[in-house]
């Protein structure tokens, strides 16, 4: 059995791995989604667009499932916190998220313009919807959450939704929404052909450049304007979770700290421009393949970039700043986080191994002629 404090760090890895993984496999389903309305003119188009991610929508949906179980095995406190003070927001992703198994299996079963135009956009919602609110959830995450906790450690939530909705957070909102969707155009140019290739290029482009500026925009802002949390007291690594025995400040610039004590860690949002960059020029030169790929590494520097930024915070509070939970004080027994992570080592890899045979044999172009030649069992 591996010591309690190694195995609270593997976890905050492993729950970074995850959330990348979501993001990589089921955001490019999101992200064309989101751009369905509008890389596609007509309805031979738009069930081109809809059959690139049909046939694996579902399975990536096992990333989702396997982060939410993770944060709620590995960080309880977080899990339960989170979804209590950002009830209304993962009620709107839940129904946001209604709108994909009805549009993928019903669209097509109706040939009336307008029933077929209605899950469009129903689609488009299921898209677009829940990159925007982790987004804005993940800004909150920088500004503090107002919650905390009694003798008991049960929490007591004490903003609204309104709250949520702050600049800051609209503007990581925008980075989200503008990730995902940088990463739906560039799987959606390896996937298609033609006219379809040649908008989703450009979505690419203009996205791209959004999540640039927006990025870099945020950093900016964080180190201009939002002081961040710092740890005062001693911490002990090992010792049993309980977020009320430490001593919690704020400090101008603490949100930066990690990346003046380890220079490392400044690979991560280079990682995060670079990979869009290069995703640009490849996708641009035809090899598409290793631009999705290249996309995926952005997102693995944004998403980075934001943990590294944040560590060993996991969910600050703004109310009482002692309360702050982080990766020392949030977890689940040491007994509960080795079995966990003796079943992570068995069943991610068939995760892996199963996703890569599905693409690996229901991959290739998606061309009009092959919709009107497989016009009753596509999408």
């Amino acid at each position: 059995m591996l010591d309690y404090e190694s195995l609270k760090l593997i976890w905050w890895l492993l729950v970074g791995v995850l959330l990348v993984g979501f993001a990589v496999m089921d955001g490019h389903d999101m992200g064309v989604g989101t751009l369905l309305p509008f890389v596609a003119r007509d309805d031979i188009e738009r069930r081109v667009v809809i059959n690139t991610v049909g046939p694996h929508w579902d399975g990536n949906q096992v990333w989702f499932i396997t982060g939410g179980g993770a944060l709620f095995a590995a960080w309880p406190l977080v899990y339960a916190t989170a979804f209590s003070g950002f009830y209304w927001a993962m009620l709107a992703v839940l129904w946001a998220l209604f709108f994909r198994p009805v549009g993928f299996d019903y669209r097509s079963k109706i040939s009336h313009p307008t029933w077929r135009k209605t899950w469009d956009w129903g689609l488009f919602i299921g898209g677009a919807v829940p990159p925007l609110i982790f987004g804005v959830a993940f800004g909150n995450l920088f500004q503090g959450v107002p919650f905390s906790f009694d003798d008991h450690l049960v929490s007591t939530y004490s903003g609204s939704f309104r709250d949520l909705l702050n600049p800051f957070a609209l503007l990581a909102g925008v980075v989200s929404t503008a990730l995902i969707t940088f990463h739906g155009a560039i799987y959606l140019a390896h996937r298609t052909q033609g006219e379809i290739q040649w908008r989703a290029l450009r979505a690419a482009g203009f996205f791209g450049g959004l999540l640039v500026l927006s990025f870099a925009a945020a950093g900016v802002w964080l180190w201009m304007g939002i002081p961040g949390y710092v740890i005062q007291s001693t911490v002990e690594a090992a010792a049993l979770p309980d977020p009320l025995a430490k001593t919690v400040v704020r400090e101008a610039g603490a949100w930066f700290a990690n990346y003046r004590r380890y220079p490392l860690t400044l690979g991560l949002p280079v990682l995060g421009f670079a990979g869009v960059v290069a995703a640009q020029v490849l996708a641009r030169s035809g090899r598409t393949l290793a631009a999705f790929w290249a996309s995926a590494l952005a997102i693995a520097g944004v998403i980075g970039t934001a943990g590294a930024a944040l560590f060993p915070f996991v969910m600050p509070s703004s109310v009482d700043p002692r309360a702050s939970l982080t990766v020392w004080d949030s977890v689940s027994s040491q007994l509960t986080l080795n079995i966990m992570l003796w079943a992570t080592l068995i069943f991610m890899p068939l995760i892996v191994l199963y996703t890569s045979w599905a693409y690996r044999v229901m991959g290739g172009k998606v061309s009009a002629a092959y919709i009107r030649e497989n016009s009753h069992s596509a999408y």
